[in-house]
């Protein structure tokens, strides 16, 4: 299967039509072959995504933006190690979203991700982002309470004037040179229980568990209603969103990375070329270099 068409099934181009019921969260798209030849097309694509970087990085012209959004064990941390970890870190930043802190809280929701945003020839991975405010607020609508909006700012119009307020801050980011690339990782809630389950029988990774992680799972079909109403709304050819089936961890992290790739590759990137002035003043050290080796 080529890259174009295992992406177009997965990036939402219409999203008008988008249902989230549509997308099985255990689909390969019937790709097969053994541990190993999985392996080695993952490796390929990192290894692409890893020269395309260091043209980002060397070009400085354009800034990469991902986002990672998906329920608690859907596999945001083993795509930002297993696709991300083969690109040179000093181009890459990764910053986690967690609860807004009181100070955080005294300002816009967007003041936060505007301050982390990746810089020319970066590229910044959000693990989960601004998000959460139409995410983890709308399904618990007392969080709005510690945001301190004056009472009249907050009426049955404040989600769609969230997602408003993002996309205007999507489309400011795109016209100024980042491109922003948005992936749902879409886990079933039976594959989330045996990853929590995975989580208390083995000791290396009873750290990753948390309670709410339980009591958030009552509220499993209010997250699937949110996650679509999210897509629906902000995704845009400027900023689409790939909603990517998250049962099997290693098409997930296949997914995350040919959209990569295929996106980066689109920009063009290409090294700085070296004006004739500064090339012939190279030579002359080259020749320099290599006389005092002679000595």
């Amino acid at each position: 299967m080529t890259a174009e068409r295992l992406l177009r099934s997965h990036r939402i181009d219409d999203p008008d039509r988008f249902r989230l019921d549509s997308f099985r969260c255990d689909d390969t798209d019937e790709i097969d072959g053994d541990k190993d030849d999985i392996k080695a097309m993952l490796a390929r694509d990192i290894e692409k995504l890893a020269d395309l970087q260091k043209r980002l990085y060397a070009q400085n012209r354009w800034a990469v933006l991902v986002v990672l959004q998906g329920m608690d064990t859907a596999g945001k941390d083993g795509v930002i190690t297993h696709v991300m970890g083969g690109v040179n870190p000093q181009g890459c930043e990764v910053h986690p979203f967690k609860a807004p802190t009181d100070h955080e809280l005294e300002h816009s929701f967007l003041r936060r991700p505007a301050l982390v945003l990746p810089e020319r020839g970066h590229i910044g991975i959000f693990n989960r982002s601004y998000y959460e405010e139409v995410l983890v607020v709308r399904v618990h609508p007392e969080l709005l309470k510690r945001q301190k909006l004056p009472p009249q700012l907050i009426g049955r119009s404040v989600w769609k004037e969230r997602f408003e307020d993002i996309r205007a801050f999507e489309r400011h980011l795109a016209r100024n040179g980042t491109l922003i690339l948005k992936f749902f990782l879409h886990v079933s809630k039976e594959e989330q229980r045996r990853r929590l389950l995975d989580r208390l029988e083995e000791p290396d990774k009873r750290w990753k568990f948390d309670m709410n992680d339980i009591a958030e799972r009552k509220f499993w079909p209010k997250y699937m209603a949110a996650y679509q109403d999210v897509v629906r709304a902000t995704s845009r050819p400027h900023a689409p969103w790939y909603v990517v089936p998250a049962d099997h961890k290693w098409f997930a992290r296949l997914v995350v990375a040919r959209a990569l790739v295929q996106a980066l590759d689109r920009l063009d990137l290409s090294y700085p070329i070296v004006g004739a002035g500064a090339l012939k003043e190279m030579r002359k050290v080259k020749r320099a270099l290599r006389a005092e080796r002679r000595r």
